[in-house]
């Protein structure tokens, strides 16, 4: 989003800043008949974008469709003293810049890091009176290699290795994230002028380049082979190379052996909190807490903010220019820039004049791949998980193991790879990925005293049954009981601690959220649609074929 705040920065320049202004009418204030930008979409995306042009002098108002603002990045009590983050649910993808430049901590950002990160417990018989062996992982790296080295020596020596092997990955590749992808449009068909100062979106690219250096063709690779081709030249042993793949498929309709998963994993590892390289975390109070500190800081210089307003359409001048939007209601609102925190499909298939669009840019756009494996579930529990693998505390206080993303179903990339194939034959996974996360042993504000939250992403559901067969009631609760009674294969008790639970699949995570097929990041993060690829060729530059529309959430570079 960082890199969007450039390019719209040029495009605003076009007509006067106005003056700052001291005071903002936020969520409850008066609706004026003309901004200087409309955002549509309070999601976290469309947040930041409202803050930096307020920053800027640019008066922004900004429409939610929901009651609450956030999109994805929410805190919902769905089920009473339980607060969840229903869809997104950990943070360290949100650039350095933007929280710095938004003072996020003076706006009521907390943060809770976790470490040990990682736990995979396996299923396997206990012998001697020991119990089964899992894989704990965390910044020591000593302690790893310990963990490690329970499947293999050789790989516990390695792991040293492959993680300076990807950090060096990491700091090439994370700079492009703040950058404009390389104008393809001025290349092709702009002006002398014009293309040679697009040479200078090269420059991070050709930086990227001489940072890998000779190992460039190795470092290739790992952005396209198959995520398990590039896991087995560094390890042997399935638990540790399974628990690392999970990042490569996460949230993708993508098998470990799918060419290109590489790159998921690397944009899984390349974020990053409060200094921190590669740190995930709890935000204190959910997700929603994050969206609330962006939108306290866009409102404390002037942006608005209005929930349950629907755009209904971007208007478009008789020039062929966006002059503002039009609301569910009818209300007309006019602006010089119109951006866009919907997805690309939302955007230019629903809320844009189809006659001002490019007939081939339309088709292309409705030819996205969006598709999502993701099935979201929030569980309320009135007690911690008692894993096999590492048993509780007598006071049932929470272990270091607890704040972890937890692996399950994870022992073996042929398991994920099943599951996989599943989904591929129009079936939920019958031994499901599951990710499961409780915010709540680092954060006890979001239960009761001695319950927790658990939020459960699990992998891989289809967005079409097959058959015909919809996602009703009794399919969704079908698909959550496998998911509960893999769970309880590891951590016997867990079922009978279910207080109540909410489940997603990918046709409610598009209904609810916007995400076009449940997609977390609007569009698939394949090789084919990323940088300046993103969401089209020739069009990732965050404007599109009509002139003052701008795309600015998860549809457009970086993700």
């Amino acid at each position: 989003m960082a890199a969007s705040c450039g390019g719209l920065g040029w495009a605003l320049r076009a007509f006067p800043r106005p003056a700052w202004r001291g005071t903002h009418s936020g969520a409850r204030g008066r609706l004026m008949p003309e901004y200087d930008a409309v955002v549509i979409g309070a999601g976290h995306n469309g947040l930041v974008a409202a803050a930096y042009l307020q920053r800027w002098g640019v008066n922004t108002v900004v429409f939610e469709r929901r009651c609450v603002i956030g999109g994805a990045a929410v805190t919902e009590e769905i089920i009473p003293g339980f607060k969840f983050s229903r869809a997104s649910y950990l943070l360290s993808l949100l650039r350095p810049q933007i929280y710095t430049d938004l003072e996020l901590k003076k706006h009521g950002l907390r943060l809770h890091l976790r470490n040990p990160y990682s736990f995979t417990p396996m299923q396997e018989e206990g012998t001697g009176g020991k119990v089964p062996r899992s894989l704990l992982l965390g910044t020591d790296m000593v302690e790893n290699q310990k963990q490690i080295a329970q499947f293999s020596p050789k790989d516990a020596q390695a792991f040293p290795r492959y993680e300076e092997f990807m950090n060096r990955l990491v700091s090439a590749v994370d700079p492009l994230l703040d950058t404009v992808p390389v104008d393809m449009v001025a290349f092709q068909c702009g002006s002398l002028l014009q293309r040679l100062k697009s040479l200078s979106t090269l420059k991070p690219l050709l930086q990227a380049g001489l940072t890998l250096g000779a190992q460039l063709p190795q470092y290739y690779q790992v952005l396209t082979a198959p995520i398990t081709k590039v896991l087995d030249q560094w390890f042997e042993s399935e638990p540790l190379k399974a628990t690392l793949a999970t990042d490569a498929v996460i949230g993708a309709m993508t098998s470990p052996h799918t060419p290109g998963s590489g790159y998921v994993l690397l944009h899984h590892v390349m974020g990053g909190l409060e200094g921190t390289p590669g740190a995930w975390g709890y935000v204190q109070g959910g997700m929603g807490a994050l969206s609330d500190a962006i939108a306290n800081s866009a409102t404390a210089h002037g942006a608005s903010i209005f929930t349950e307003k629907t755009v209904a359409k971007v208007q478009v001048n008789s020039g062929g220019r966006v002059q503002g939007v039009v609301l569910q209601d009818g209300t007309e609102v006019r602006s010089k820039v119109v951006l866009s925190n919907a997805s690309p499909q939302i955007t230019f298939l629903k809320l844009t004049p189809q006659e001002w669009l490019p007939e081939e840019f339309v088709g292309r756009i409705s030819q996205l791949d969006t598709q999502s494996p993701v099935t979201k579930i929030n569980v309320a529990i009135d007690r911690l998980p008692n894993f096999l693998a590492m048993p509780n505390a007598p006071g049932g206080q929470p272990l270091p193991h607890h704040q972890c993303s937890i692996h399950l179903n994870c022992e073996d990339t042929c398991l994920l790879h099943q599951a996989f194939q599943d989904a591929m034959d129009g079936l939920p996974s019958h031994r499901p990925m599951i990710e499961l996360c409780i915010p709540s042993s680092l954060d006890p504000t979001l239960a009761p005293p001695g319950c927790h939250v658990v939020s459960l992403f699990t992998q891989y559901t289809p967005y079409a049954l097959a058959g015909g067969k919809a996602w009703d009631e009794q399919e969704r609760n079908a698909y959550a009981d496998k998911v509960f009674d893999c769970i309880e294969a590891y951590a016997p008790g867990f079922k009978s601690s279910v207080v109540g639970r909410d489940i997603l699949t990918p046709p409610d995570l598009e209904r609810i959220f916007g995400l076009p097929g449940g997609n977390i990041f609007h569009c698939s993060m394949s090789l084919d649609q990323l940088y300046f690829a993103r969401p089209l060729p020739l069009h990732s530059s965050y404007r599109c074929p009509l002139p003052g529309l701008y795309l600015c959430g998860s549809g457009a570079h970086p993700e």
